[in-house]
């Protein structure tokens, strides 16, 4: 393979600094120059429908928490590690659009619940279908094998990091 953006990183630290592992270095530069590729893409198909990453965070959120695709604002909060004011200025947003209506819970009156409207739900799946369809027209460029050994790959990685046991790959 030809030298990438990453090799020349991990050059010039081999340069300035000789005894630093390359192996961590090369291992994140490479998951974060994909994640941003990925991120770049979809964001470029939110972007065409009026909408920011963390609108969509919400959107999408709220519509994988199937029906009645409601939660409470502080549930939203925690899901999306976002601030609860910037959990509050979108969800403003997404209502003052028409995506998701406010209602007092019903159990006690006093705390409030946030609900995809019809016109939340069908953007929501909009929304996903592009940014997803745009990951994925990036991750075919990957041969199929290698996307498969890939997915197997980080889920062990991501295991061994939270110190979890290995799980076994159906196919």
């Amino acid at each position: 393979m030809k030298p990438d953006e990453v090799d020349d990183i991990l050059e010039a630290w081999r340069v300035e600094l000789p005894d630093l592992p390359r192996e961590p270095l090369e291992i994140a530069k490479r998951i974060a120059r994909l994640s941003g590729v990925l991120d770049a893409a979809a964001a470029d198909e939110l972007q065409l429908l009026g909408l920011t990453r963390a609108e969509y965070d919400v959107l999408a959120t709220l519509r994988r928490s199937g029906p009645p695709f409601r939660m409470r604002p502080g549930t939203l909060t925690s899901s999306l590690l976002l601030s609860s004011g910037g959990t509050s200025n979108v969800i403003r947003r997404l209502a003052e659009a028409g995506y998701v209506a406010r209602h007092a819970a019903e159990q006690d009156g006093r705390g409030a619940l946030v609900e995809l409207t019809d016109e939340g739900v069908r953007i929501a799946e909009k929304a996903v279908r592009a940014a997803t369809g745009a990951q994925a027209a990036v991750l075919g460029r990957i041969p199929a094998a290698v996307r498969g050994d890939l997915v197997q790959v980080l889920r062990t990685s991501l295991d061994a990091i939270r110190g979890e046991a290995p799980r076994r790959s159906v196919r």
